[in-house]
């Protein structure tokens, strides 16, 4: 009952202090055990890599008819699904076990890798270049066939393995998935918002001279993602993979039970990447969820715009309408630096739970809907006929529910950030009334959020 109530006091009481926060290490031994146990991870990953293969397998040789191809609903439905929802639980956790880097891991256990460090440019601009190329992503799963045929996309997945494969060839550890990796990159967001995260005892490493963490031993090889727990100050880049664990002689990494918005409200949306992701991952919301009502239809037939042009406008112009309103929200607070801190943007912070829940929404809407195919899909391709009876149909009322509920935990979400910065954050310092466009902001995008999940399912 303690454990509980510290629990439920870790994860609702508004103190986002380090104090409050549960060591999971102390109170299961046996997950403890469980990542210093290196093996687990190996045989995940395994298994991982295996499904992985036959996944694209069944899409390079399978029927491209995608009602008789599972591995369209297992890559689009379940995978991403189970990616975008282990966002608010575990992190990164997916990064660790994740098959993208497994042809790289083959390369250099073979070692058939330069094992070179990467380079200042890559480290600067690749950031960049992975908000891109998940953007793309995107757009090519919304005006292209790319998730109703299956060879495109084993093709997709296939292009990700080898480039990750690339670059363990040419550089040591993993440096697609730090650097390039465009899911990582929106996961590494998405994680500042995370129920876990793995940090050391900074007081412990401050006393430690080898940092064995980062650069390894000669049998342990390094972090790879070039971190180390020494370095880890929040849950971008850490994978929680537990690499560092084993390395550490004075066993101060640990994985810890936070409050949901901690790092959200430290950060205070801070940094070019919040800044320019998370208008942009709204802004593709708003115009996937257009692309499905009866409007976007009629547009289409009276503009003579193709599919393609019509949502490339929408999403730019939706996701550059929230980067104006960011900077003009900024500009309307009247306090957006700090000299300690340096300069912070709030609107990004309150707008963070609508951008991760509505990809989980989303998401949630693809496998829900096509759940009901799965196994006369699998029966068909395999010629199991006993599994086409199996045929169901989610109601799409209970779709409509679980999207509401979950667009209105992330307006409680939202507007408890608003609330937080007022009263404890900046303790009344700053009036009221300067918080009064911010709930205007999270309330808009809520009536947007909801009135596009009514009309388009």
């Amino acid at each position: 009952m303690k454990i509980l109530i510290k629990f439920l006091k870790t994860l609702f009481w508004p103190d986002v202090g380090p104090e409050n926060r549960v060591n999971l290490f102390e109170i299961f031994p046996k997950l403890k055990k469980f990542f210093y146990n290196r093996k687990n991870f190996a045989f995940i990953r395994s298994l991982g890599d295996l499904i992985f293969l036959i996944l694209i397998i069944m899409g390079l040789l399978g029927p491209q008819d995608p009602k008789s191809n599972i591995m369209l609903f297992i890559a689009w439905g379940i995978w991403w699904t189970s990616v975008v929802l282990s966002w608010f639980f575990f992190g990164r956790l997916w990064c660790a076990l994740c098959p993208f880097p497994g042809l790289a891991r083959l390369f250099q256990s073979l070692k058939l890798s330069h094992f070179k460090a990467p380079s200042q440019w890559l480290e600067k601009k690749g950031i960049h270049l992975a908000t891109i190329l998940f953007f793309l992503i995107i757009w090519l799963e919304s005006t292209t066939n790319l998730t109703y045929s299956p060879r495109y996309t084993a093709l997709f997945l296939l292009s990700i393995v080898i480039l990750a494969g690339i670059l363990g060839i040419y550089f040591k550890e993993y440096a697609w998935c730090r650097f390039l990796c465009p899911l990582g990159r929106i996961t590494g967001v998405a994680a500042t918002m995370a129920l876990i995260e793995f940090r050391p005892n900074y007081q412990i490493c401050a006393t430690c001279k080898e940092a064995l963490c980062r650069r390894g031993t000669e049998k342990i090889r390094p972090c790879p993602v070039y971190l180390g727990a020494v370095a880890v100050r929040n849950n971008l880049n850490c994978f929680v993979c537990g690499h560092c664990l084993v390395l550490c002689p004075k066993d101060s990494p640990a994985i810890y039970l936070r409050h949901p918005f901690r790092e959200i409200i430290l950060n205070k949306g801070k940094g070019v990447t919040c800044a320019y992701i998370i208008p942009f991952l709204i802004g593709s919301q708003l115009a996937r969820l257009i692309a499905k009502t009866p409007y976007y239809h009629h547009w289409l037939q009276i503009t003579s715009f193709n599919h393609s042009i019509l949502f490339t406008l929408l999403f730019f112009s939706f996701s550059l309408l929230l980067i104006v309103v960011t900077k003009l929200s900024a500009f309307l607070f009247k306090h957006i630096e700090d000299p300690i801190f340096g300069k912070f943007n709030l609107t990004i912070s309150i707008l963070i739970p609508f951008a991760f829940t509505g990809e989980l929404i989303y998401r949630l809407q693809y496998l829900l809907k096509n759940m009901g195919e799965s196994l006369p899909t699998l029966g068909r391709q395999f010629n199991v006929s006993i599994l086409l009876k199996y045929q169901f149909q989610v109601p799409y009322s209970m779709i409509k529910f679980l999207s509401i509920i979950l667009l209105t935990l992330a307006l409680i979400g939202s507007l408890y950030l608003i609330f937080y910065f007022y009263y404890k954050e900046f303790e009344r310092e700053i009036p009221f009334k300067n918080y009064l466009h911010f709930i205007v902001i999270s309330l808009g995008i809520y009536l947007c959020y909801y009135f596009l999940i009514f009309t388009s399912i």
